[in-house]
């Protein structure tokens, strides 16, 4: 995946041209994350270009966001329960430290991660994750998108 989509992802969502985008939803679109080392890590991404905060949306969008963060959650969950038994559970963040605009990160979290990292924030995995290769989300990432995707169907 290339593309100018990624300096602007909420712009390119509305446009229908994120690739990442699995379902728009209420308030925000669900999207699959860039990298995959937790497979089903996703995103969901505001509607509204430019708010960079939840309290920058009024009371009913901003519960409107967190039902969306919610559901996603449960699609994560659900779907990757199914296609992993080793799955644990899900941690829910929404942080904006690095990029300008409201977003949440839904990851998925396994037995199979390493001892020292199983119970710590991901943001403690060795940076080389976000950038290695293998964690690319490509085709091999198929499987857990249309099962994370038909969650969000229901």
């Amino acid at each position: 995946m290339t593309g100018d989509w990624r300096r602007d992802r909420v712009g390119a969502a509305l446009r229908g041209e994120n690739p990442t985008v699995m379902r728009r939803l209420a308030a925000g679109f669900a999207a699959i994350g860039d990298v995959q080392f937790l497979p089903g890590y996703s995103v969901l991404l505001v509607d509204e270009p430019g708010v960079e905060r939840l309290s920058e949306l009024p009371a009913s969008r901003r519960s409107a966001f967190l039902a969306d963060m919610d559901l996603l959650g449960e699609a994560v969950e659900r779907g990757c329960r199914e296609l992993d038994p080793a799955f644990r559970r899900v941690n829910l963040e929404i942080l904006g430290n690095t990029d300008g605009f409201l977003h949440a990160h839904v990851w998925p979290r396994y037995e199979w991660e390493p001892a020292g990292l199983v119970g710590m924030p991901v943001w403690l995995y060795p940076r080389e994750n976000w950038w290695d290769e293998r964690f690319r989300l490509g085709a091999g990432h198929d499987g857990v998108r249309v099962a994370i995707a038909r969650w969000l169907d229901v």
